[in-house]
């Protein structure tokens, strides 16, 4: 009897799994890539891939049920405001229609547990690292700031990546107001960064030709006193901007400040 019941749950368990994945490639195959995509195909792709959209299911969400009822719900009702991706890519590539009469309930219900045991796929997460490493990176080289730390968030690009999200539920008024910000920072620290690129030049051509480093000595200060302003410009864009949001929408940037 044992025997015959462990045979039955099994095999229920294995059919559940084949029609999760058999759901998976028939509803969303369509427009979600279902392999790891390459680096060179993100651009490309008319929906994010599965990947894509379970890494940020899994980064929003730690429950398991919280996060197939959310597959369920968004599948069914799409909203801008409820989507895990960043606002800006959802506004690129546009909110899904909403998939009610084409697939029911019960076909999502498989089709999440699918997602969440195949998805990501370590080839994903490694190529999403790797490229956060180089934005890191990238950042650091084009940066005109004095004090360059992880510690002192980007609030303009926070925002930009947030601005839609249900969860950190920015007002029309609040929206207006971190609008006024981030054009004046934008605009400042751009003028800086003009001033700024062709002393470093100068600075770096002098040191190739092996000229004595006091000859660059009137450059250096120049710089110093740009990359000064530039910090103000960024000191005060964070205080400006989190003195417009609550302490529980400063908590939500909190976890994307890394």
């Amino acid at each position: 009897m044992k025997k015959t019941l462990l045979l039955l749950v099994t095999t229920t368990a294995m059919t559940l799994a084949s029609t999760g994945a058999e759901l998976l490639t028939k509803k969303c195959a369509s427009c979600h890539m279902l392999k790891a995509p390459e680096f060179h195909e993100l651009p490309t792709l008319k929906a994010p891939a599965m990947d894509a959209v379970v890494f940020h299911i899994n980064l929003a969400m730690q429950n398991e049920k919280e996060k197939k009822a959310f597959i369920v719900d968004y599948v069914l009702n799409p909203d801008a405001s409820k989507s895990v991706c960043e606002s800006n890519k959802v506004a690129q590539v546009g909110v899904m229609p909403s998939q009610k009469g084409k697939v029911t309930k019960e076909e999502l219900e498989s089709i999440a547990t699918e997602l969440l045991s195949t998805y990501p796929h370590k080839k994903f997460v490694a190529m999403i690292k790797e490229m956060q490493g180089n934005d890191k990176i990238n950042a650091l080289k084009g940066s005109p700031f004095l004090v360059n730390s992880e510690g002192l968030p980007h609030m303009t690009k926070l925002l930009v990546h947030n601005w839609d999200k249900a969860k950190l539920g920015l007002t029309a008024e609040q929206k207006e107001k971190l609008l006024v910000v981030r054009k004046e920072t934008m605009s400042g620290v751009k003028k800086i960064k003009q001033q700024l690129k062709p002393l470093e030049d100068e600075v770096a051509e002098a040191m190739i030709d092996r000229e004595d480093p006091k000859s660059v000595e009137k450059q250096l200060e120049q710089i110093a006193t740009l990359k000064l302003e530039a910090s103000r410009v960024h000191l005060k864009c964070i205080a400006e901007t989190t003195s417009i949001l609550s302490e529980e929408q400063v908590e939500f940037l909190l976890p994307f400040w890394e």
